[in-house]
């Protein structure tokens, strides 16, 4: 069973930055992959980024691709998200999210329910 913790929200004023942390524990495959997702209030969940847990390979929403970084640090079994150049939209709880893919696209890993795993949210509000 993998378990996911989000911690690094906070408030940070717009243009400013701000790094999310997830720590994972508990065994992922080969073809694991992990995300990030965000939910503004009254809106849906929508995709932020993701990482192939093998590999190198990334996916990025269009409205952070430039500004947000995904990345895994093996030292410290975590997925890290950096996100530059914030903007007011960027405020949301934002959600990691883990689980096994079969085909590694962007249709697939961009989807929520290819994901089993979900850590309990870090709320990131950005001022303007």
């Amino acid at each position: 069973q993998v378990q996911l913790v989000e911690s690094g929200g906070g408030l940070v004023q717009a243009g400013g930055s701000l790094r999310l942390s997830c720590a994972v524990s508990g065994r992922t495959f080969g073809s694991y992959a992990m995300g990030w997702f965000r939910q503004a209030p009254g809106k849906e969940r929508e995709f932020v980024a993701a990482i192939r847990w093998s590999g190198v390979s990334t996916y990025y929403a269009d409205s952070v691709k430039g500004r947000f970084t995904i990345s895994r640090d093996n030292a410290k079994n975590t997925v890290d998200l950096q996100m530059n150049s914030m903007k007011a939209d960027d405020t949301a709880v934002y959600y990691c999210a883990g689980g096994p893919i079969r085909l590694w696209v962007l249709r697939t890993a961009a989807q929520a329910t290819t994901y089993d795993s979900w850590g309990q949210g870090t709320q990131v509000t950005v001022s303007s």
